[in-house]
């Protein structure tokens, strides 16, 4: 099994940090994994993203061609990288940012308002953690358990009090799509 994950959305909004916190999950599951970052010289505002590659065996390329799942944060990241979500997989998106379309009747699309639920808990910051919250229902292959073990790790002492929000905006994520599907 091998399963190339696109992450995306504008720089201020995790996006790295959403990467490095799902390629940490897979690792704390015992896969081989790779994360690739990807962002322009604007940083905050700007376009971001990283691909993150989990396999059962040795990684076989870190830049893929076409994606398994691609999760956006907004609407300029879902134009660009519907397209490249194989035939088959999934496009997960921010409907709080982004227009609910289906341009291909190829893959599958889970529209989640991730935005607004990280609102709801107090900050926009958080969206990044919802939404892999919601990656993780959809995806059977990642757990919510790896999530927190891997949040844990990746926040580390040094932003421990920012835990309880990032564990709650984890658990809204998971139990958002369950109602929005």
């Amino acid at each position: 099994m091998e399963k190339n994950f696109i992450l995306a959305g504008f720089g201020g909004q995790g996006i790295l940090l959403a990467g490095t916190i799902l390629a940490n999950a897979f690792m704390i599951d015992d896969k081989n994994v790779t994360w690739y970052p990807c962002y322009g010289a604007e940083m905050r505002g700007g376009t971001v993203n990283c691909e993150v590659v989990v396999s059962d065996s040795e990684v076989s390329s870190v830049h893929k061609r076409e994606c398994d799942y691609a999760l956006v944060l907004n609407q300029q990241s879902f134009d660009r990288f519907v397209k490249n979500v194989r035939t088959g997989g999934t496009i997960i998106a921010n409907s709080t940012l982004v227009t609910e379309s289906k341009p291909r009747d190829d893959i599958h699309y889970v529209f989640a308002p991730m935005g607004k639920i990280a609102n709801d808990l107090g900050t926009n910051k958080v969206t990044n953690v919802v939404s892999l919250g919601v990656l993780a229902s959809v995806v059977d292959i990642i757990s919510c358990d790896a999530l927190k073990l891997a949040i844990e790790k990746v926040l580390g002492a040094k932003k421990k009090d920012l835990l309880p929000l990032n564990m709650k905006a984890l658990k809204a994520g998971a139990g958002l799509i369950k109602l929005t599907v």
